[in-house]
This record gives structure tokens, C-alpha cells and sequence, in this order.
């Protein structure tokens, strides 16, 4: 199986930074960064992925902000993706960036960079923006409609990989014998005319070692399958049960092959909150440690952020509404989310805790050998090809996985002991894309 180390900050649990062994000032913090990068790399992770926002959320400014954590004091990821790339060697490197309020060309030239620097490691997550107070940072009052935001992802990805076949592969000769840098016939425009963007190109880099980066997506939405079948080699979805698992998984490869692609060209990597210990009984203590450093003011807040509603006029106790207008921010968390509420009887307060620390993610508490039989159930099922690591706390939930389930996987044939090869792609057994003919000759 694939596995992606998913590092947030401080760790995914909202009191995270809480905790007495976490490195509170991990935001800006590379010292952190790069000593996490190389213990999943020692690991043999697949990947790095790191989320983004660009702004933080208006409620980070109320009485409760200092509380939180929420995207208020941490690095831009794609430079912070240019640093770990000089110490680490092998590890994929991804991060998120979307295509919302941001143009194709900064985008393709952007991780055409860090797929050089990195020799070949580098993944681009798109995304539409899920955080509405974007729209303010940008000259907008709120975000376009959800359906309009994926409608631009679609033209922007296609865009995206146009300019990266502004080269072909052996244009730049750098002959200091003739003087002759590039190959005059190897150039090409993009002459792009859509309903979203104008690009002319050429793209002023080489193109990537990999072709394209890696292509991941995050959306499970309708919408967010469609662009995903259409054009993504890794999506990173949450599931809470199996069923629902493979629900997601047999329909994303269904559409992919749909799209004349074949099904193995794309990988399917649920995210999962683990908690371990060397008993139960531990794994748990480890969980309640958390829970008892939550605020209940940011509990609420995340809650009605991945909702789309306000809740603090009602009962903390009392039930989820059963009517809830569908969002124009993050469609498919809203309704795991609401599902979830549902399905197990949850009060507002115990929603606000789930999601306080897994944030709507599969969440598992318990020993490696528990862990690894609920990840097995997927992996061999139809659930997943794979996952991304959501630790609770850094350095110490990352170190806790690597100690206890690493072992347990590889002792049971589910995860590599070694790396095969040296790109991304070579990890994820993905093919390299030809440079597709739909330029026109730069001269």
C-alpha cells in the first residue's frame, strides 16, 4: 500500500499543539519540518502532503483566536516544499495549492521548480477553496458557486499541463561548442483561449523531471469525482466505514476508466487519524490526553466551519439539525460530517469533539496490530490503495506509527522495507505522460 505522511503543523488534533511533547511553534519552525520529513523518509513513506488555505478564517479573529491554530502561524507550502527538498532524498513531496484565487501560470512554473530541485519528487494537490474568508483577501465578497470553482479547476489543470509540455525533453542542447542553449524545433506555445484564462506560454522552465508533477486531488463532491477521474493520479478522500470506502473507490476508478483511463492510473489514499499504543488501554489514554486539552469555543468553531452553519444559538447538547442548507465551501465533508451526526446519535457536542480531532477523517484508536487489521480491511477490499497519515501530535504521533505500525505492516507483505526508485512516480507505480502534440511551434 501507499502511504502519505499528512503533516499538520502540530499535528491534526485540534489541542495539538497542546500537548507537552509537541512543538508548539512548529508553523515556522524548519528545523521541525525537516526533522519529521527524514524520519518518515527513513520510514519509506511514500510522500509528504501538506494543506493549505490562503487566510485564515474570520472566526480566528473572535475572542477564541487564542485558541487556535487554524492556518493563522505556519509556512507558504510550496516554499517550505523547496527547503525540505535539499535534506531530504527520496520522499515524495506534496503540497496543496488552489486553483481558485491563483493563476495556471505561477502554478506550472511554481512546482515545475520544485519537481527539478527535488530530481523528480514533487506533487501538486488541487483544490478549489473550502475557506470562504478567502474570497476577502482576493477583492471578493464571497466564494463563486461550488460547481463554478470546479468548472475553472478543470480549465486551470488542463492549462497547468500545457505549459508543462512547452519543452520536449531533450530541447535545452546547451552545446557551448556552437553556442546553441536550446533546440529552436523543441519549443512550443500553448495559445490557450477559454472561458477562465488567456495563456500564451511558453512555460520558462524545462519541462519537469516526471512529465507533470504528480496530479492529486482532494474533492469527493460529485464535482470533485468527475475532475479526479478526468485527470488525478492520487486522491486523498475521507471515509468513515468500509462501505462508504468502497462506494468512493469502485466509482472514481468506474469514472476513470469511463474517461479512457485505466483504473491503475489513479490511487485512492483515505486519510486516517491513528492513535497507538502497546495496549489498548494506552492508545486510549494517549486519545483522552487530547481530548481534555480541547477548548470547547474551537471544537464549535471547527464544527461550524466544516458545516457552512452557525450552531452556537443552540443547545451544545441537544442534536444536529436534521435540515442543514448545503454549503458553498467543502460539499463532501458537510455531508460526511452530517452523516456521521446521524448514523451514531451525536450530540453537538460530541460532533465537535470527532471533529476536533480527526476533522471528519477515518479515526482508529488502538494497537498496531488493531490499526493495521482495519487499514488490511480497506487495502484488500476495494477501500483503498493506500492512506494518509494523519498524526494527532507531532513529532510524537509520526514517531509512535513509525516505531509500532510500520513493523506490523511489512511483517504482513503490506509495505515496502526499501525504495524501488527515486521519483514519486516510481513509488506510486505511476507512468511517466508523454508530452502530449497540441502546441503550436514557438516561432
Amino acid at each position: 500500500m501507499a502511504l502519505g505522511a499528512f503533516l499538520y503543523p502540530t499535528g491534526h488534533h485540534a489541542a495539538a499543539w497542546r500537548h507537552p511533547d509537541a512543538q508548539a511553534d512548529a508553523g515556522i519552525n524548519f528545523k521541525h519540518y525537516a526533522a519529521v520529513a527524514q524520519a518518515a523518509e527513513a520510514a519509506k513513506f511514500d510522500l509528504l502532503f501538506l494543506a493549505d488555505s490562503a487566510g485564515a478564517r474570520g472566526k480566528d479573529w473572535s475572542a477564541l483566536a487564542r485558541f487556535s491554530t487554524h492556518y493563522v502561524a505556519q509556512f507558504e507550502p510550496t516554499t517550505l516544499l523547496g527547503a525540505l527538498a535539499a535534506v531530504t532524498e527520496r520522499i515524495g513531496l506534496v503540497a496543496t495549492a488552489s486553483t481558485t484565487y491563483i493563476e495556471p501560470y505561477h502554478l506550472a512554473r511554481k512546482f515545475a521548480s520544485i519537481d527539478h530541485i527535488s530530481g523528480g519528487r514533487a506533487g501538486w494537490n488541487l483544490v478549489t477553496s473550502g475557506n470562504e474568508d478567502e474570497a476577502f483577501n482576493f477583492g471578493y465578497d464571497q466564494h463563486p458557486p461550488h460547481d463554478e470553482r470546479y468548472e475553472r479547476a478543470t480549465e486551470f489543470m488542463d492549462v497547468a499541463k500545457g505549459l508543462w509540455d512547452s519543452w520536449e525533453d531533450d530541447a535545452f542542447l546547451r552545446d557551448k561548442e556552437t553556442g546553441v542553449f536550446f533546440d529552436l524545433d523543441k519549443v512550443y506555445t500553448l495559445n490557450h483561449r477559454g472561458r477562465h484564462f488567456g495563456v500564451r506560454g511558453p512555460l520558462n522552465i524545462p519541462r519537469p523531471p516526471q512529465g507533470y508533477p504528480v496530479l492529486v486531488q482532494a474533492g469527493s463532491s460529485d464535482a470533485g469525482r468527475a475532475l479526479a477521474a478526468a485527470s488525478a493520479e492520487v486522491v486523498f478522500t475521507a471515509q468513515q466505514t468500509l462501505e462508504s470506502a468502497q462506494e468512493f473507490y469502485r466509482d472514481v476508478k468506474a469514472r476513470t476508466a469511463a474517461n479512457g483511463r485505466s483504473p491503475d492510473d489513479i490511487r485512492i489514499l483515505p486519510g486516517i487519524f491513528p492513535v497507538v499504543g502497546r495496549t489498548e488501554a494506552e492508545a486510549r489514554e494517549k486519545f483522552e490526553e487530547l481530548q481534555n486539552l480541547i477548548h470547547p469555543s474551537v471544537g464549535l468553531s471547527i464544527l461550524e466551519h466544516r458545516l457552512g452553519i452557525p450552531l452556537s444559538h443552540l443547545p451544545f447538547d441537544g442534536p444536529l439539525p436534521q435540515d442543514i442548507p448545503i454549503t458553498n465551501a467543502a460539499v463532501s465533508r458537510q455531508k460526511l460530517l452530517v452523516e456521521l451526526a446521524h448514523r451514531e446519535g451525536l450530540s453537538i457536542r460530541q460532533l465537535a469533539l470527532r471533529v476536533a480531532g480527526a476533522r471528519g477523517h477515518w479515526q482508529v484508536i488502538g494497537t498496531a496490530a488493531d490499526i493495521v487489521d482495519r487499514m488490511e480491511e480497506l487495502f484488500l477490499n476495494e477501500g483503498a490503495d493506500g492512506f494518509n497519515i494523519m498524526p494527532p501530535f507531532l513529532p510524537g504521533g509520526l514517531d509512535a506509527f513509525i516505531e509500532l505500525v510500520i513493523p506490523e505492516l511489512c511483517r504482513r507483505g503490506l509495505f515496502r522495507t526499501e525504495y524501488e526508485g527515486t521519483t514519486l512516480r516510481d513509488h506510486l507505480g505511476l507512468k511517466r505522460p508523454e508530452r502530449a502534440h497540441r502546441h503550436h511551434k514557438a516561432v
